[in-house]
């Protein structure tokens, strides 16, 4: 399936837990569909907001394969495969069954800091070992190193299987340049919901969203007016939806997002560690502004 799939409203879906830690299941089923019914248009599993590294690779494969099974190729799948050990990137995607995936989203790797032809060279190794499509994922307060816009059109231009991004710099200049210059049929997709309309604006084909996990419908409205270009309606629900995008990252993400969905009575409210849940005060904060939403 080619990179057309992954537009417009993409999730990046949650792992519920019991209150022992161990992967609800039932949730995670109702969580999909409520996406889906939602009018979302991919969902993006095992990223950052599924805490996917605290998941066992026998965890994670479980949950790419319960996903697939209740999508049942309702919207495109979209599968987080990162590691800050290329060779073990490799392995990853030799060995994991990619279930009903259209794609896979993948990392600068972390903690080590490459330099950008070090960046080049583990993506090429990576684009040359995919057997699916790969988006890129630049996310550097995770990572601690900028992809520069560079190596995100260099890794473009060489590599056809290699057909988006996901721009999480929160560099909207930097987002801008690549939207100018990027090759035809290469995706943008915003990886901060806050500035995503922006993005729109210049040119962007979507968003892989934390917000959109509690609010799927009036965050796929956003968006979808935005791809109509209908920028005033658009602007009308962001305008709604600001107090809240902060407050989700308050304490860290997924703690925010997870709080929102338990006052949803979606989720419990159960994170692994390192990650916890957030202070009262911030839980009542989030409660409040979603009270305040007028949705």
């Amino acid at each position: 399936m080619g990179n057309n799939s992954f537009r417009g409203l993409g999730i990046a879906l949650v792992t519920p837990f019991h209150q022992d830690g161990t992967i609800d299941y039932e949730r995670l089923g109702q969580l999909v569909d409520f996406q889906i019914d939602g009018g979302i248009d991919f969902l993006c599993v095992l990223g950052t907001t599924a805490e996917t590294p605290t998941l066992t690779g026998a965890e994670q494969q479980q949950v790419i394969d319960f996903v697939a099974g209740k999508v049942a190729g309702r919207v495109p799948i979209l599968i987080g495969c990162s590691s800050n050990c290329t060779a073990t990137a490799i392995d990853k995607l030799k060995n994991i069954r990619f279930t009903g995936a259209s794609a896979i989203l993948s990392a600068v790797p972390y903690y080590n800091k490459p330099s950008q032809e070090g960046i080049y060279q583990h993506f090429k190794a990576i684009a040359e070992a995919s057997p699916l499509p790969i988006i890129l994922y630049n996310i550097p307060g995770r990572t601690g190193v900028n992809m520069t816009v560079e190596t995100t059109l260099r890794l473009a231009n060489d590599f056809k299987n290699i057909i988006g991004i996901k721009e999480a710099s929160g560099n909207v200049e930097q987002i801008c340049e690549i939207l100018r210059r990027r090759p035809e049929g290469f995706t943008v997709l915003s990886g901060d919901d806050s500035i995503t309309l922006n993005l729109m604006k210049n040119g962007a084909e979507g968003v892989i969203s934390v917000i959109g996990n509690a609010l799927p419908s009036t965050f796929s409205s956003l968006i979808h007016f935005a791809e109509e270009k209908r920028y005033e309606m658009a602007q009308e629900i962001q305008t709604r939806l600001a107090p809240v995008y902060g407050l989700l990252f308050k304490e860290g993400n997924p703690c925010g997002i997870k709080a929102l969905l338990n006052a949803k009575n979606r989720v419990e409210n159960v994170l692994r560690l390192p990650m916890v849940p957030v202070s009262q005060s911030t839980y009542n904060e989030i409660e409040e502004a979603y009270k305040g939403l007028d949705i």
